[in-house]
């Protein structure tokens, strides 16, 4: 069996590896994927530390708040009944006169975060189980679970990083994945809380790549407007409402500001005006009228859109800006929800592909620099465009001059790249 292993990985290797340097892949491969296989085998090794205490605190905590929503939920039934059970509270919904209008294969009526979060308007016990559902999710899947992850010997949690899982080039994580905590909500900002460095007189630093999507749309389009906002230091959500609602850049509100972020970012994963109502809570003309909008702002976005289509359409594939290719075989199909999935990946691959290269490269690029100034300090996290480094407090203004370097120079691009730098006691406040 080990000799079968062997023979055949050789085998393999024979196969493959003209296909490689055929298809302008070779660089990529040899000089950014193999070298990180030992950085990424260092951030396992080293791991990150766990305050159990702080944990089990919250765990009693969260405890508490969902036994007193258990309560609420149960005297707005006006019975106890199951609450994670689908068909109880369908029963209960029905009972009450609740009616979703949506409803599974097997013909019951639908109870999903989607639904309740419409019924919740009118109901507030849909608003109660949503909470509920947040809550213990949280629970179950972090703050209950993670301490099992931890080490004996290390008292540390050593997660594993996938390489070449993810389609894009992104780096997954399992077991656990700390990649996946929320950043947005109270609860997970806690969570993260109770990561912190092991030794006294360290702390953590986060670097994080400032809109790389964004940004590299901007390069990919080459629009003069999305290159003036990156050039001049625009704040470029603001910047893209004063655009849309055609107000001075001084006027703009934060409603203003949070609308034109979500077309943003909606653009770049191919949201229609319907997906981009409900997300902003607006008439679908409304938001048809702002995506429309938009691309008379952006023209040269608009035209990236379209070639990249075209590119895949005669490819069959989209391509980063290092080369890596991620097929796109039902961009021909007739099928045409496939074909729509298909023609996002096709806009969408080239974004997210190349930001996950540059910060795979930033990494090598760390790595190389800390050997070089004999820094103790360590990365021990990567979430997609952001690194975590655990280090000595008196090591701090130097790494974050080399960390600056490595992440902002990576790639030469039209526009700059611009790496935010926070320190903090712990993961949260960071």
């Amino acid at each position: 069996y080990c000799c079968e292993d062997v023979d055949y990985t050789v085998r393999l290797k024979l196969l493959f590896s003209p296909q490689v340097d055929e298809r302008g892949l070779d660089k990529l491969y040899y000089n950014v994927e193999l070298p990180l296989m030992n950085v990424l085998a260092k951030m396992e090794r080293a791991g990150i530390f766990l305050d159990l205490p702080i944990l089990e605190k919250m765990s009693e905590e969260i405890t508490a708040q969902i036994k007193i929503l258990e309560q609420e939920i149960y005297d707005l039934a006006g019975e106890e009944f199951n609450i994670n059970s689908p068909k109880q509270l369908v029963a209960i919904f029905e009972k009450l006169g609740i009616k979703s209008g949506k409803k599974t294969s097997t013909g019951q009526m639908k109870t999903d975060s989607d639904v309740l979060d419409v019924l919740r308007i009118n109901y507030p016990i849909a608003g109660k189980l949503l909470e509920y559902r947040g809550l213990e999710k949280m629970r179950s899947t972090y703050i209950d679970s993670l301490p099992s992850d931890i080490n004996p010997h290390t008292d540390r949690i050593h997660c594993t990083f996938n390489q070449f899982v993810a389609a894009t080039g992104r780096l997954s994580c399992q077991d656990p994945n700390l990649q996946n905590i929320p950043v947005r909500t109270e609860i997970g900002r806690n969570i993260r809380g109770a990561f912190r460095p092991q030794k006294d007189g360290w702390s953590y630093l986060s670097a994080d790549y400032s809109q790389i999507e964004l940004r590299l749309l901007a390069h990919f389009s080459d629009d003069p407007s999305l290159h003036y906002a990156f050039t001049h230091g625009e704040d470029v959500h603001a910047y893209t409402a004063s655009r849309i609602f055609n107000i001075p850049l001084k006027d703009v509100s934060k409603e203003h500001r949070y609308q034109a972020k979500a077309v943003n970012f909606g653009v770049i994963y191919g949201q229609q005006a319907f997906g981009l109502s409900q997300e902003l809570g607006i008439e679908v003309k409304s938001a048809a009228d702002f995506i429309e909008t938009y691309f008379q702002r952006y023209p040269f976005v608009k035209g990236y859109i379209e070639y990249a289509k075209e590119l895949a359409r005669k490819s069959g594939r989209a391509t980063t800006l290092t080369g890596r290719e991620r097929a796109i075989p039902e961009i021909l199909t007739r099928n045409i929800p496939l074909r729509q999935a298909a023609e996002r990946l096709a806009v969408n691959t080239p974004l997210q592909g190349t930001a996950a290269d540059l910060i795979k490269m930033a990494m090598l690029k760390c790595n190389a620099l800390f050997k070089e100034h004999h820094i103790r300090g360590q990365m021990i996290l990567q979430i997609h465009d952001e690194l975590i480094f655990e280090l000595p407090d008196e090591e701090i203004p130097t790494v974050q001059i080399l960390v600056r370097e490595a992440m902002e120079g990576v790639m030469q691009l039209k526009i700059p790249l611009i790496v935010d730098i926070s320190i903090g006691k712990n993961w949260k406040e960071c």
